[in-house]
């Protein structure tokens, strides 16, 4: 019991830690512009290159799981706190886009290597996936929280950063430690079964169903401040609220998820948490104010937070051990276009329609999600990795 709990506490380390810096990111990101002397549209391009590195490393970092075990995820921790410091110090448009692909190649490493020693351990003891993911979720409130106070006080960017970076290798430390620790060194697979979990439908399907979950939490995470600014006409303080609601309401619909997941089979717990979203969604576009908009976002944020943490559990539990990692990293890697893809998205339909029509889009996908869900929910005999 003693041994379970040590994991279990490693894994929602690596999670916390995670958190933290993506919290601090998204308050840090103004005084990184202002520092590095870029535009919006010179920010806007350096950003999307986040995601282009993630995409880059999650395939081999879910190779680099499966065949050294968790010392692979330390490693990648490692990186991930040498690249967290980058942002701070870079000057210009040129050198900030390539720390930040080099921050998305780390964190997209660390993504799986986390995701991967969580549906490890779920694997041995029990379910675990949406308890990480409510960690994660709650130490990016916190993150974002401590690095406003920190800014507030006058304390520089690169300093917070940093001080993110001293916690990433305090978690690299913690995951490291002595003792079974989520996924566990096992023999390389074969190349033609390395190629089968990367060509298998089922893998594919989730790996599709989680873009969809992904595009729904991004939506809000990225255009619900945006709204609240253009639609309601607050101050850029209250607009803040928007994201914040959102992040604690998804911690705390991730840790209910956990106790579900018990008692639910996962494809109906998918199927539930994507139909609340997209309740919660409609409510928050159609919102005739301030107060039920922030009503409608707890109701998404409820909803959306289970989905991507069941759908790489689903992927997970269906693959074989010997390639449980890779399998997490086609899901996340296919779902990751859902993180790219959702904001702009939402921001060309917004252009056109305008933004309640294009928010009352992301709650029809969400709908969708809930019924693909239902109807299509892979088994477990079809998708071995």
């Amino acid at each position: 019991m003693g041994l379970v709990v040590l994991v279990r506490m490693q894994v929602l380390v690596g999670f916390g830690a995670f958190g933290v810096f993506w919290g601090a990111w998204g308050a840090l990101i103004p005084e990184v512009q202002r520092r590095a002397g870029v535009g919006n549209g010179e920010l806007g391009v350096a950003v999307l290159m986040i995601g282009l590195g993630a995409l880059g490393s999650m395939r081999p970092a879910g190779t680099a799981v499966d065949r050294f075990g968790r010392s692979a995820v330390a490693v990648v921790v490692l990186l991930m706190a040498v690249a967290a410091a980058l942002p701070g110090l870079a000057r210009g448009a040129g050198a900030l886009m390539v720390v930040l692909t080099v921050l998305g190649a780390a964190s997209g490493a660390v993504d799986v290597g986390v995701n991967a020693l969580a549906s490890e351990e779920e694997s041995r003891s029990g379910r675990l996936m949406n308890a990480a993911h409510a960690c994660f979720s709650a130490c990016v409130v916190l993150g974002a929280l401590a690095s406003g106070l920190a800014l507030e006080r006058r304390l520089a960017a690169d300093r917070v950063l940093l001080s993110t970076s001293v916690l990433l290798v305090g978690a690299a430390a913690v995951i490291g430690f002595p003792g079974r620790a989520g996924a566990s060194a096992v023999p390389r697979p074969g190349r033609d079964r390395r190629r089968a979990a990367v060509t298998n439908r089922p893998l594919l399907a989730l790996g599709a169903l989680c873009g969809l979950a992904y595009l729904v939490e991004n939506a809000w995470q990225s255009w619900s401040a945006v709204m609240l600014r253009s639609v309601f006409h607050t101050g850029s303080g209250a607009a803040a609220a928007g994201p914040v609601v959102f992040a604690a309401s998804a911690a705390v619909g991730r840790l209910a998820g956990h106790g579900l997941s018990a008692r639910l089979p996962q494809r109906h717990l998918l199927a539930l948490g994507a139909a609340v979203a997209a309740v919660g969604t409609l409510g928050a576009a159609l919102a005739p104010g301030v107060r039920s908009m922030l009503a409608g976002l707890v109701v998404a944020g409820l909803g959306t937070s289970v989905c991507a943490p069941t759908i790489l559990s689903l992927a997970g539990e269906q693959a074989r051990p010997e390639g449980r990692s890779s399998a997490v990293a086609v899901v996340a890697s296919v779902g990751y276009a859902g993180c790219l893809l959702g904001p702009a998205v939402v921001g060309l339909t917004a252009a056109s329609a305008g933004l309640r029509a294009a928010l009352c889009g992301v709650a029809a996908i969400a709908a969708a999600l809930a019924l693909a869900a239902l109807l299509a929910g892979p088994h477990p005999a079809d998708a071995e990795g």
